[in-house]
């Protein structure tokens, strides 16, 4: 175990060299095609067969399963961790690691390269010491944007002949085991106007001005959706092109995030029963996700006790944000748990190397001799 975690440590500042910035989120940026290289070479050293799944339309977006090769009785356990990070705005090196005390800084460090280097040295080390399980490893591009990588992946499992029995996701969350997760729904709003020159705006219809109304709407209804545990905001607005002209269009974009009992499309109709009759608006459905919530009973259930049991934490965390739990639970059980630090998403960003080392090792310790029915 004490081998696992040290293992851990040193794939993580490995990863965290290698730019692996989502280009869906800044123009021209690297993806995922280093890392995956460099991972695909070390897991086939490892004694794994390693397959790159690119996104379908996307192939310049690989994504990496590694098989054990040696075909084994037990159950299936599939490993997952997402490989793109977030852009490197306000960051001096940021793919150089700098350690401090237990902090490791670099992008990527906690959102999530850290929980990928705890999976692979964990798989590494059950695979090398015969452990009666399959560990698979999915590390998938994307998840940062439009998780077109675990959507390839999840659809090439059965020509990999995978059928896990369970999947945990390593995403940060402090090594508590999430309880749920929360959904959302980007709404597009359209407002269709009538152009005149505005030293005569009573012949034109301003289109800013339903604008501004369902601002203040969204504003006076978001108390209410915040009081059943959702959110609901304006993230984008604009409209108009120039001065002296009643503008004819305006649009935003709403969002909100909805309870894990409640489906994502459904914030498609709260939009729409704020727009008044007469305010020549439209609005689409952009992009949504259902939230998660971990199962009661289960192989998902009994390995997040068992997890969180050598932990010494338990299914406490639940998510505001989205993970690619939910898609994942379409195929399998799932659960959530993984090393994190601070500064996700920001020009500071680390991770508690203490949390990379126990993971790795709590999961070698678990899955040692784990069955999917926990006997």
């Amino acid at each position: 175990m004490r081998d696992a975690a040290a293992t851990a440590v040193g794939l993580l500042c490995d990863l965290v060299g290698i730019d692996s910035v989502n280009p869906g989120l800044v123009a021209g940026a690297a993806g995922e095609g280093r890392i995956v290289e460099h991972l695909h070479a070390r897991l086939e050293r490892s004694g794994f067969t390693a397959t790159v799944v690119p996104a379908p339309g996307h192939a310049d977006r690989p994504s990496l399963v590694a098989v054990p090769s040696g075909w084994s009785d037990g159950p299936t356990v599939v490993l997952n961790g997402h490989l793109d990070t977030v852009g490197v705005a306000g960051m001096s090196e940021p793919f150089v690691p700098r350690i401090e005390g237990h902090r490791l800084y670099a992008r990527g460090a906690a959102d999530m390269k850290g929980g990928v280097a705890a999976l692979v040295a964990a798989a590494e080390h059950l695979v090398r010491e015969g452990a009666p399980i399959r560990p698979v490893l999915a590390l998938v591009a994307d998840e940062e944007d439009a998780s077109v990588g675990s959507e390839a992946v999840i659809g090439a499992l059965d020509d990999l002949h995978v059928r896990p029995d369970v999947c945990l996701v390593a995403e940060p969350t402090d090594l508590a085991v999430s309880r749920s997760l929360r959904g959302f729904c980007v709404v597009r709003v359209r407002f269709a106007g009538r152009a005149a020159h505005s030293s005569q705006a009573e012949l034109g219809i301003n289109a800013v001005t339903s604008l501004g109304r369902l601002l203040h709407a969204v504003d006076q209804r978001a108390p209410a959706v915040r009081a059943t545990g959702g959110d609901l905001m304006v993230t984008v607005a604009h409209g108009g092109e120039s001065p002296f002209v009643v503008p004819d269009h305006a649009e935003c974009l709403v969002e909100l995030r909805t309870t894990p009992d409640r489906p994502a499309s459904a914030a498609l109709m709260e939009v729409r029963a704020m727009l008044e009759p007469d305010w020549h608006a439209d609005a689409e459905t952009v992009v949504h996700r259902d939230g998660w919530q971990l199962d009661t009973t289960g192989p998902a259930a009994d390995l997040a006790a068992r997890i969180g049991g050598g932990l010494g934490t338990g299914p406490t965390f639940d998510a505001p944000y989205w993970m690619e739990a939910p898609l994942w639970q379409q195929v399998c059980p799932t659960l959530v748990c993984g090393p994190s630090g601070g500064g996700l998403h920001a020009a500071d960003e680390w991770v508690d190397l203490g949390q990379v080392r126990r993971f790795s090792s709590v999961l070698v310790s678990v899955l040692g001799d784990w069955t999917p029915d926990g006997e």
